[in-house]
């Protein structure tokens, strides 16, 4: 059985053990990598984190929001081990639901080419006037 919890406080330690075991460990910068994921875990709007029975944290769901019309969805992740279960949707569907619901929130993100297909299948549209600059620090680096 999967626990869902809101507004969780992680820490560092933990976080950095899940980005091991799941893909989002790719989507980070190297530059001040742990200082910024410290920074990323105390200032994030909302969170939502699965739990498998034991505890372990197996998924993620962070996001940026006014609470009224728009969420940014800035990190979603499942450990690799628990894909392909419903865990990631459910996380979408709950951060959603807790800044306001599907009738007044719009969900933003931006998704790299490989989970494209999921955020089709979660139904969600690729539009092309989505405009990003991206910062000018990023070597690109994977949590082992």
């Amino acid at each position: 059985m999967i626990e869902y919890r809101e507004n969780e406080k992680l820490s560092f330690e933990e976080y950095y053990d899940f980005l091991k075991r799941s893909d989002l460990g790719s989507q980070y910068p190297q530059e001040r990598f742990e200082q910024r994921i410290r920074k990323l875990l105390t200032t994030r709007s909302v969170a939502i984190t699965a739990r498998n029975d034991g505890g372990k944290l197996i998924g993620i769901a962070f996001g940026i929001t006014d609470f009224a019309y728009f969420l940014f969805v800035t990190d979603l992740g499942v450990d690799r081990a628990y894909a392909k279960q419903g865990i990631g949707r459910e996380l979408l569907d709950r951060i959603q639901k807790v800044v306001g619901g599907e009738d007044d929130i719009t969900v933003v993100t931006i998704a790299n080419d490989a989970a494209t297909g999921f955020y089709e299948k979660c139904g969600y549209v690729s539009e092309n006037c989505l405009y990003w600059k991206p910062c000018n620090l990023w070597s690109e680096f994977e949590v082992t």
